[in-house]
């Protein structure tokens, strides 16, 4: 019986194929597929695929830079969307193509995917570009490709339209002075929409950290002044060349931090035929904003956000260099250190250069490439050996910091782990705490939202897992200026301390805290302002420590949606908004404004994506710093305008009234 029903069921489900056969079988030719599935080609059609097309025409002319070909490299962001990248490289090839006799060879790389001069290492070295799909791609999502080049004095010219050419190659004229190749283009509309644009300060920091790359190369930019801001920090135009390369990006990111050592560690190695290597490192203990510290690298001038072997190669031999010092200076403990404990805070930069890289995915996000470990690692030990010896007691100061950062790890491992479920039931209102699932202190975070309404938000928007949520009623007590009775007998402090898993005060510590990350959460208003200041104070003076191991951290809510069909963006306030409106919405859209008045009038899905998922929110790190207008040190200040005295108070506003801005009356 079984079997005829199964039988029965087979002849059912065959009998629907009869409508499936040959002519249903689409096949796809030249740059159709790149139009159908760009996600395949780029990653998507979002913002950050959007310039990835300038990162594709801009590789190309770093190529022919580092192949020692081109010094130069021009980029104009044109009023009408037109993106222009020009070298003074070699040029692309204009004569017919062996295997297409009847089309020249630009027109092959322009319109044929896996077309291209650097699968071998007989035209390039060293490239970025390998798959040969690069400018291919560029042309297929643009709705016009304009390419012009300079080659034995003559200057050519074909135009293209969505991947299409729209003529053949054109002799223009003369260039005796002129050689190289200049790629003019714009987006697609049709597979971006009408909502995306170029946005200037990322093209210009693209541009810039190419120049940081490749110390002979010099980057010449130039942007429509009415694309920019009032307040724009990207100038209209500029010109890039950075002779210490790595070095002088690693300062500028230094600028105004306080490093472990007085000087970073930084190195340029040729190591021949096997590629070359190029790093910087410095230490901080202040950390970069909402990161403890950061790594950039890139393999062939080709960002990787997600590192790779270069990276893994960087770390070892950096590990296992300050672990060999310890063991020459007699340190016993600096056996104990990790990569994590000497690279957890620091600011790195590394560019390597390899024949034949491999890479993870068409965005070549990450590298794969085996060889690259032991390149960077063999490049780096040996100076990382050197530049210990040659400072020891720079040396040192590095040395026991990483060794403390072990020990607390240890310290934290071997704590006794608090029972969140007994912490929870302690909290004198139940269900107050939604505590999360993770049972160590490692990657979770206890978010302090204002009210109610907000902490029922957050409880839906939270990461289960790493996320707890403690809602506040009010405005807690003013710890400054409160006496010791108020602080034992006010239920708020109590449960927070609770949640904290410390006591407070001077038996407070760091080791029996219970996340990793405390949040405030607040709404963009005077009196969410208010609050936060009140648990700063708390967290100043009754959780000593915890400030300055950078734990504490805002969350930054948007006070602004706007929104139009299908886009919708987010304005911190209303410079924000300013800005904002102009990046995203045309002129004469309307557009929808939405003014947050707390973040309880959020759905968990805004809340989520704005201010607590990490992937998109914005974090400020609370941290102590002498205020030298005022002349003030942090206690001094929350005396003044947290303590009893209102006559400080009074006298402080006196004084200062005349510089506020930006006042919410």
């Amino acid at each position: 019986m079984a079997a005829a029903k199964q039988a029965k069921l087979f002849d059912q489900m065959s009998s629907d194929t009869s409508g499936y056969s040959a002519k249903d079988i689409e096949v796809l030719e030249g740059l159709e597929p790149v139009r159908k599935r760009p996600g395949m080609y780029i990653g998507g059609t979002d913002e950050r695929a959007y310039h990835h097309l300038f990162a594709e025409v801009l590789d190309n002319s770093m190529d022919e830079a580092v192949a020692g070909h081109a010094n130069r490299i021009e980029i104009r962001l044109d009023a009408d969307g037109y993106l222009t990248v020009t070298d003074n490289g070699r040029g692309i090839p204009v004569d017919p193509h062996p295997k297409y006799p009847k089309k020249s060879a630009l027109e092959v790389i322009m319109t044929t995917l896996h077309s291209g001069g650097k699968f071998s290492d007989k035209a390039y070295e060293t490239a970025g570009g390998l798959h040969g799909v690069g400018i291919s791609v560029v042309n297929a999502l643009s709705e016009k490709v304009e390419v012009e080049v300079a080659r034995d004095k003559k200057l050519y010219r074909q135009v293209f339209a969505r991947g299409l050419p729209k003529g053949k190659l054109e002799r223009v004229g003369t260039a005796p002075n002129r050689r190289g190749t200049s790629v003019r283009f714009k987006p697609d509309h049709q597979i971006f929409g009408d909502k995306l644009r170029w946005r200037p300060a990322r093209l210009f920091q693209m541009a810039r950290s190419k120049a940081y790359l490749y110390r002979g190369v010099e980057v010449r930019w130039s942007c429509d002044p009415s694309l920019l801001p009032e307040d724009s920090k990207v100038p209209a135009e500029a010109t890039l060349s950075y002779p210490n390369g790595l070095a002088d990006q690693l300062q500028e990111v230094f600028a105004d931090k306080a490093t472990i050592t007085d000087s970073p560690f930084t190195g340029l190695v040729d190591m021949g035929g096997e590629g070359k290597v190029e790093w910087a490192i410095a230490w901080t203990q202040a950390g970069f904003g909402e990161a403890d510290g950061f790594a950039r690298s890139y393999c062939n001038t080709i960002p990787t956000p997600e590192g790779g072997t270069h990276e893994a190669g960087f770390r070892s031999a950096i590990t296992k260099g300050l672990r060999n010092f310890g063991e020459l200076t007699g340190n016993k403990k600096a056996g104990e250190i990790t990569a994590e404990d000497i690279m957890g805070h620091s600011g790195l930069l590394l560019s390597v250069f390899i024949k034949g890289p491999e890479f993870v995915g068409q965005t070549k996000d990450k590298l794969s490439t085996t060889a690259a470990f032991r390149l960077v690692e063999n490049a780096v030990r040996d100076r990382f050996d050197h530049w210990l010896a040659g400072s020891p007691k720079e040396a040192d100061k590095l040395l026991s910091w990483a060794v403390d950062r072990a020990d607390e790890r240890a310290r934290r491992r071997k704590q006794k782990e608090i029972n969140r479920k007994s912490a929870t039931k302690k909290l004198r209102l139940p269900g107050k705490l939604a505590d999360c699932a993770e049972k160590g202190p490692d990657g979770t975070e206890l978010f302090l939202v204002e009210g109610d309404s907000a902490g029922g938000s957050a409880k839906q928007a939270r990461d289960r897992k790493t996320q707890a949520i403690l809602p506040l009623r009010g405005k807690i007590l003013n710890v400054e200026s409160a006496s010791a009775d108020k602080l034992m007998g006010n239920q708020e402090i109590n449960d927070l301390a609770l949640a904290l898993g410390s006591d407070i005060g001077r038996k407070f510590s760091l080791d029996d805290l219970r996340y990793e990350r405390i949040i405030i959460m607040t709404d963009a208003d005077v009196d969410g302002a208010h609050i936060a200041s009140l648990l700063i104070t708390f967290f100043y003076r009754l959780t000593p420590g915890l400030i300055e191991s950078g734990r504490l951290f805002l969350a930054m809510p948007p006070l602004y949606k706007l929104s139009n069909k299908g886009t919708i963006v987010y304005a911190m306030d209303d410079a924000d908004r300013a800005v904002k409106m102009k990046e995203h919405f045309k002129a004469n859209q309307k557009v929808d404004m939405t003014r947050f008045k707390g973040l309880g009038e959020m759905n968990p899905s805004q809340l989520k994506e704005t201010t607590m998922d990490p992937k998109t929110r914005t974090l400020a790190r609370v941290t102590l710093e002498a205020i030298d207008d005022l002349e003030m040190t942090p206690a001094d200040l929350v005396n003044t305008l947290m303590g009893k005295k209102a006559e400080l108070r009074f006298r402080f506003i006196q004084e200062n009234a005349a510089f506020v801005e930006d006042l919410d009356i």
